[in-house]
């Protein structure tokens, strides 16, 4: 048998010892052998969200690891066979436990008057526009803060009333002076026709 890292290039005879040369070209043994291969190293592939951890020698194989967000689905005693990519939380989540190189993140959903886009390690409160001395313009939800605008006073909701309605009077006045003043135009015109065909 060869030692690790060396396969058989000729065995041995009733004259001779056994030939051992060293494996080459991306090849290894990992423990004594009378193989006259060597196994082919491991391949990371970043398909799979690996990468290589540990290189390939002679006497050891490749080990691979996981890719920057990405955990193990298939874990070997020093590392991973196959990876994938963590989980992203949605709207209305915040992550509970960020993912590692062996566990996926874990979400959890907003409670009560929070939120959060996905992206938080915790649920913010809603902003409150009143203690901000601000008009609430849209409410908030789960995935979003509420909406705070400049207030409003009574006076001036009383004067935009009015002037709206002043507006409105107008519109109105000036519609009915149209529609007369057509009425008229059309009876004097009914009028002179008439003359006319009695002539």
């Amino acid at each position: 048998m060869c030692r690790p890292g060396y396969h058989v290039h000729s065995h041995c005879t009733k004259s001779t010892f056994t030939s051992c040369v060293p494996c080459i070209d991306s090849t290894f043994l990992d423990e004594p052998s009378g193989k006259t291969t060597c196994n082919n190293c491991t391949t990371c592939d970043p398909g799979l969200g690996l990468k290589v951890k540990q290189p390939c020698t002679p006497s050891s194989d490749t080990v691979c690891g996981t890719l920057e967000g990405f955990y193990c689905l298939d874990p070997t005693k020093d590392g991973c066979r196959a990876a994938q990519r963590h989980s992203s939380c949605k709207p209305g989540q915040y992550i509970n436990h960020t993912g590692t190189t062996s566990t996926d993140t874990v979400c959890s959903d907003c409670t009560g008057d929070t939120y959060s886009d996905g992206s938080l390690a915790a649920c913010q409160p809603h902003t409150q526009c009143d203690t901000l001395k601000l008009q609430q313009i849209k409410p908030g939800t789960h995935w979003s803060d509420s909406e705070c605008g400049p207030q409003i006073s009574p006076i001036a909701t009383l004067i935009f009333a009015v002037v709206l309605g002043v507006l409105a009077v107008i519109a109105a006045v000036t519609t009915a002076a149209i529609m007369k003043r057509r009425r008229r135009k059309h009876q004097r015109s009914c009028n002179s026709s008439h003359v006319t065909t009695r002539a």
